[in-house]
């Protein structure tokens, strides 16, 4: 019954969590690709070799559906994947749909054609691999039309967070904030486009001001992963038991997921 989740880190621990609570009968295998974070810095091909080896290690442990909790993986590999890559019988998703699908207010598997919504203005934070995709702008194109999207590279962010440095995180989120405010004054709404941001929701918020309604991904993602696993039952792999492995140090890895979600998680040697 396993179903994969793979994040270049910890991040990804934020859909991890989320996902548990929304499916608690469901076996969750994590993958963190700790030995080569962060993603955000690489280029697409780097990101897509490195994330069909690891989506491989998934299938291999018995997941058929593997969710990429990384947005730089989602933005910089996933069509690609998709195309010409994922075996027939498999299915890898993204998290953007579930969050662009939020922020337009249509149903998840609404194909109707694209049309005008109530936000004009997106503030859009995400790593610097994901804005150069520009694979956000791409997929809001598919659902909405009349939407200004202007995209802050957050350099510096990931790397705090999983260094558990936030402080740092605090004032790198605070200057990132200043800078996307100089080209985009009043944003409608702001997406928090990597999985690691949740974590600093509350001080991208403080320095958005609480005008601006902040969208970050796990809840969306739960909600829409349990809607599809409904229509696609038969995408729960024969993987019968959940588990975390990573290719960094496990024991170092373990310290700072059990620190990022404040419960024990002990990782394996992937």
């Amino acid at each position: 019954m396993a179903v994969g989740i793979f994040d270049s880190g910890l991040g990804g621990l934020t859909v991890f969590d989320a996902v548990q609570r929304r499916l608690p009968d469901v076996p969750f295998v994590y993958f963190a690709d700790s030995a080569h974070a962060p993603y955000g810095v690489r280029d697409a091909d780097d990101i897509y070799a490195l994330t069909t080896s690891a989506v491989q290690r998934l299938f291999d442990e018995g997941c058929d559906l593997v969710i990429l909790a990384c947005n730089t993986a989602s933005a910089a590999a996933l069509r690609r994947m998709q195309e010409g890559w994922v075996p027939r019988d498999k299915r890898v998703l993204g998290v953007f749909v579930p969050l662009i699908e939020a922020l337009t207010e249509r149903k998840w598997g609404d194909n109707s054609p694209p049309r005008e919504v109530g936000v004009k203005h997106v503030a859009l934070f995400a790593t610097p691999a994901t804005v150069s995709s520009r694979a956000f702008q791409r997929e809001l194109a598919f659902r909405a039309i009349g939407v200004d999207v202007e995209a802050q590279a957050c350099g510096g962010v990931v790397d705090a967070i999983e260094e558990g440095d936030m402080i740092l995180a605090e004032a790198l989120v605070s200057s990132h904030v200043d800078a996307l405010k100089r080209k985009m004054p009043n944003p409608d709404a702001a997406i928090l486009g990597c999985t690691h941001y949740p974590m600093m929701e509350k001080e991208f918020q403080a320095a958005l001001g609480p005008e601006v309604k902040v969208f970050s991904q796990a809840n969306l993602v739960a909600d829409s992963l349990a809607d599809y696993l409904e229509r696609h039952p038969n995408m729960i792999g024969p993987g019968e038991k959940g588990g975390f492995l990573t290719t960094g140090d496990p024991k170092k890895v373990s310290a700072g997921a059990t620190r990022f979600l404040r419960r024990e998680i002990s990782f394996d040697a992937a």
